[in-house]
């Protein structure tokens, strides 16, 4: 018996039955690969804002510095260990901090000052691409800066204007200067927004009158496949002194768990979908074994072994699905591509949110890979198998003389 056959003619002769079936699976199998692609892309993007914008790959710090950040508590020898590393295959870039107050014509607030190294800063982040208004720091321009978004609505300050710092050097005498605003940053997390003003880090010594040591070197894989694990091993093998050298997934444990999570996120809402769209297929299967019942004890008098029953609901079921697959995978991989070029604008929704302190892209961006394209393929196989099940055996272990005899 040529079950291809017979189960190719089949679904042709229930035409109507067949298309609306082949319809529904097509739809859910387009939905959730737009919907994993779109996953994939907001993790994808989430990392990149962690990574890229602020943190970098690896931190190194003095032993209790992230608990208390006192201005005294540096690492020592800083630059030649960034030095060490650079020299290893990495980026890495020294970081200074200080806390005081900022004062322009109409408020006040409390800041934290960003010293960073204007030549090396640009190879562990891209926060000098996220400028909203004005332009990055320079060293031709020692006392220009570059504030917050919300710090700017707060002091009520846009790109040209002065400030004035207030704060203490490190020996102990009052550190102030004034500072004209360079440019101002879009969103990036809620520290930066609210609190930050970067300045190269040699406007920074000279203010808070440090030496040459650092407060933080922020360091970055060159290769993005390296193993982040082993990365952060091979650092601290770099470096003989005591400091503590965190990742940024030891760094962020919330959000790390957070990108973990929604990939099963993902595998639960394919679950779902995939349940309702089983539920149409074990409709469609059982009314197509119920009309034909007295065919199948017909094939089963003349010789038809219950497996060969099994084999032809199942290939039945797996044209559909085959047929619904392609025509997914084509819309899936149209749509998914058209949100990887343009992005879902949720600025309506998402305007401003954050999530443990970083900040969400409101432009939604799907990757288009292998994983998101044919994972919901997989998916709608195996639900198709297990839909089956159930009008396959039903069919199989029916005798022959009461299903000829079958009203």
């Amino acid at each position: 018996m040529n079950v291809a056959k017979l189960a190719s003619r089949t679904v042709y002769r229930n035409g109507r039955r067949s298309i609306v079936t082949i319809s529904a699976m097509a739809f859910a199998c387009a939905m959730m690969i737009v919907f994993a692609s779109l996953m994939e892309g907001v993790i994808a993007g989430s990392e990149r804002n962690i990574v890229a914008m602020n943190t970098g790959d690896i931190q190194i710090h003095q032993h209790g510095y992230r608990d208390d950040a006192d201005i005294y508590n540096v690492i020592e020898s800083s630059a030649r260990i960034a030095t060490i590393i650079r020299k290893s295959g990495f980026s890495a870039a020294e970081r200074l901090f200080a806390f005081g107050l900022m004062a322009s014509d109409n408020s006040s607030s409390g800041v934290q000052l960003r010293g960073v190294d204007l030549f090396y800063e640009a190879t562990v982040t891209d926060i000098h691409h996220h400028i909203m208004d004005g332009s990055w720091l320079e060293s031709a321009d020692p006392h220009g800066v570059v504030i917050g978004k919300k710090l700017a609505r707060l002091l009520d300050v846009t790109v040209g204007d002065e400030l004035v710092f207030v704060g203490q050097t490190t020996d102990g005498y009052m550190a102030n200067d004034r500072y004209a605003i360079r440019g101002v940053l879009k969103s990036v997390s809620v520290g930066i927004d609210t609190a930050a003003v970067f300045m190269s880090n040699t406007a920074l010594r000279e203010l808070i009158g440090l030496g040459q040591e650092a407060h933080q070197i922020v360091i970055m894989r060159n290769d993005d496949h390296q193993d982040l694990t082993l990365a952060t091993e091979m650092i601290e093998g770099m470096i003989v002194q005591d400091v503590e050298v965190l990742n940024w997934r030891q760094l962020m444990p919330v959000i790390s768990q957070f990108l973990e999570a929604a990939h099963i996120q993902t595998l639960i809402m394919l679950l779902f979908t995939y349940i309702a769209v089983a539920s149409i297929v074990l409709n469609a299967m059982l009314m197509s074994v119920f009309e034909r019942i007295h065919e199948f004890g017909i094939m089963k008098a003349i010789g038809v072994s219950p497996w060969q029953i099994v084999r032809l609901v199942y290939a039945e079921a797996l044209i559909q699905t085959l047929l619904a697959s392609m025509i997914g995978l084509i819309l899936g991989a149209a749509l998914t591509w058209y949100l990887q070029s343009y992005g879902l604008d949720m600025s309506s929704l998402a305007e401003g949110m954050s999530f443990a302190g970083v900040a969400l892209d409101p432009v939604w961006y799907a990757v288009i890979s292998l994983h998101s394209l044919f994972m919901p393929i997989v998916f709608l196989f195996v639900m198709a198998v297990i839909a089956v099940i159930y009008p396959a055996a039903k069919v199989a272990l029916l005798p022959p003389i009461k299903a000829i005899h079958y009203q």
